[in-house]
């Protein structure tokens, strides 16, 4: 498994983040609280992209998650070595994707997102959600398999086997599964959508399944898309709306 060219290509959002950087098990976080009441007992784990916790794009979404009425917590599990954020404005730089998707494997990303996990427990905290964006895809259906998240969001999901990944997820897992999808993406292609909806449509995966589509976007778009392209803002738009509406349905 691997990314693709497109994993590292996008645009950076404009705002002002209003979340707070603290360590958690020793691991570096950005954390984005609601303001006013909310559920002490939830946590949002937002499992972003190659480019890490560090950029804009990614602590402007957490924010918009708590302003939503959901703790959101998003952690380093790169170890402060994220893909360099000036790749998004060159396209041709030279850097080794493969090289670094070999340093950042299972074996190292995921006690560090364990680690998290642990702690947050260990305060209270008794349900998670987990949504996750191209990288982060992988690892929210590795908690889900593992049921230890209650709630599944990926948005244009990298790494996955498929079928094998959503065969497993469907016959394991009891979280339920929303899967926004675009129309060019390499590492969900459109007969990976058709697969998904044929293992999960139609009721047939009890827990719940939605897969939304958004037409003449790209793989990233959620993220790190061009919000000058129509189609782009409105499927950003419409993959938080849908990320939103599921975290209120059941979790």
């Amino acid at each position: 498994m691997s990314l693709c060219q497109d994993c590292i290509k996008g645009v950076r959002h404009e705002g002002t983040p209003s979340g707070e950087f603290k360590k958690i098990n020793g691991v570096d976080c950005y954390i984005s609280t609601p303001q006013g009441e909310y559920a002490k007992d939830k946590v949002l784990l937002f499992l972003l992209d190659a480019y890490g916790m560090q950029t804009v794009n990614g602590q402007l979404l957490a924010d918009d998650f708590a302003v939503n009425g959901y703790k959101t917590v998003m952690m380093d599990y790169f170890n402060g070595d994220p893909v360099p954020e000036g790749t998004l404005d060159d396209p041709n730089h030279n850097f080794n994707l493969v090289e670094w998707v070999g340093k950042h494997n299972q074996r190292v990303v995921r006690p560090l997102i364990d680690k998290v996990i642990t702690a947050l427990k260990e305060e209270g905290v008794t349900q998670f959600a987990a949504t996750g964006y191209c990288f982060g895809g992988r690892y929210c259906f590795d908690l889900a398999l593992d049921n230890i998240i209650q709630v599944t969001i990926v948005s244009h999901p990298s790494l996955l086997k498929i079928p094998e990944d959503l065969e497993r997820y469907a016959s394991i897992s009891k979280a339920p599964l929303l899967i926004n999808s675009c129309t060019f993406d390499q590492q969900l292609p459109l007969e990976a959508q058709a697969t998904a909806d044929k293992i999960f449509g139609d009721g047939k995966f009890a827990p719940g399944y939605r897969r939304e589509y958004f037409e003449g976007c790209t793989h990233g778009f959620a993220v790190r898309g061009d919000l000058n392209d129509p189609k782009v803002k409105a499927g950003k738009e419409g993959a938080f709306k849908a990320a939103v509406e599921w975290l209120n349905k059941y979790f």
